[in-house]
């Protein structure tokens, strides 16, 4: 879509989008049914970039306790964990700026991977910047779904981050898409945006080809120590009506209610499943942030009459129109500049 055309939609009267987009979802995903997801932090704190939003950067004194890449052990605990209280995606985050292949903590992950993907799990990790081969090592190791969010407009990204470019982060998409690695690619509300810079981000991913598997909406979560720590809350209604937004944009994609729920009521929460939202991160962490209690969860998927998906393992590599040109345009597997090959945390 274009910016133009999600103007016109994101001004539309509340009840007109919502009616809009809740049949493009009932036609896009007629059996309705809610994806639960799990996201573990894998390795905490101590990242060297400078997310203006983010208390795991070394850069900002926060209260948070950074711990090392944890044992495959550990990961595996919560894996079965999640597992057993109904989750069907495990996602794995580290806190750095990307990987290299041949190192001993890709590794580790690699390890990690294998051993969650016998889980019949979909398994997704974020691990920052990622080359052709580490992407296609990522895959061959059993991971499904690879996240990477844009988290803003290109023109306000260099107002949250300066430690990489808008640039770098879909070179990785990229990368990922080559891999035959579904995309998992979203925003962040509330970072001192605009509502064109949040439209110019859907624009953006809804013009990927392939198109993304799932679209996770943030809201901003402040954390004392980094400089959004006084940003205000985000309007409810603003998040549905992006919620709307994105399901009309890209209606192929799950639209993944995300950071920010524990601030959401029921109501509220209701809407945007109305509106489109048909994955959310379940569990009482996400990676740093509190989340909503799983009880509380099904409590109010039960209230609504809404079913949960099963783990679908055998996720296919996402297909490109071939009337159309690849996007992000860059051409096929593009590595990172040298610099973030190596420049990752420990």
């Amino acid at each position: 879509m274009t910016l133009s055309e999600l103007q016109a939609l994101y001004d539309l009267p509340f009840f007109t989008l919502l009616s809009r987009a809740h049949a493009v979802h009932e036609a896009s995903f007629p059996d309705g049914k809610i994806q639960l997801c799990t996201l573990l932090s894998i390795k905490t704190g101590g990242c060297s970039e400078d997310c203006a939003y983010c208390s795991q950067s070394a850069r900002y004194k926060t209260e948070l306790e950074s711990h090392v890449l944890l044992e495959r052990e550990e990961v595996m605990l919560h894996a079965r964990a999640a597992k057993d209280s109904g989750s069907t995606r495990f996602c794995m985050g580290a806190a750095w700026r990307g990987v290299r292949g041949g190192t001993e903590r890709f590794e580790q992950v690699l390890d990690i991977v294998r051993d969650v993907a016998t889980l019949n799990m979909e398994v997704c990790v974020t691990l920052g910047e990622l080359g052709p081969a580490e992407a296609q090592q990522l895959r061959d190791a059993g991971v499904t779904a690879y996240n990477h969010n844009l988290d803003t407009s290109p023109e306000h990204y260099p107002n949250i981050v300066t430690s990489h470019t808008y640039e770098d982060r879909l070179r990785t998409i990229r990368n990922v898409q080559d891999a035959g690695i579904a995309v998992c690619c979203g925003g962040i509300l509330g970072i001192s945006e605009t509502i064109t810079d949040r439209l110019r981000l859907l624009e953006v991913i809804s013009n990927f080809n392939p198109a993304p598997e799932s679209v996770p909406i943030n809201s901003l979560m402040p954390m004392p120590g980094t400089p959004l720590a006084e940003n205000p809350q985000v309007e409810p209604l603003d998040l549905v009506r992006m919620i709307a937004c994105a399901r009309i944009a890209v209606p192929s994609a799950k639209v993944r209610l995300s950071a920010g729920r524990t601030r959401l009521s029921d109501e509220t929460q209701t809407l945007c499943f109305f509106a489109g939202a048909n994955s959310i991160f379940y569990g009482e962490k996400l990676l740093t942030t509190d989340n909503p209690e799983a009880a509380d969860d099904r409590a109010l998927l039960a209230k609504l009459g809404l079913d949960t998906l099963m783990p679908d393992t055998s996720l296919g590599a996402p297909v490109a129109d071939p009337s159309l040109p690849a996007s992000p345009a860059f051409p096929a597997s593009i590595p990172p500049p040298a610099c973030a090959a190596v420049a990752a945390c420990c």
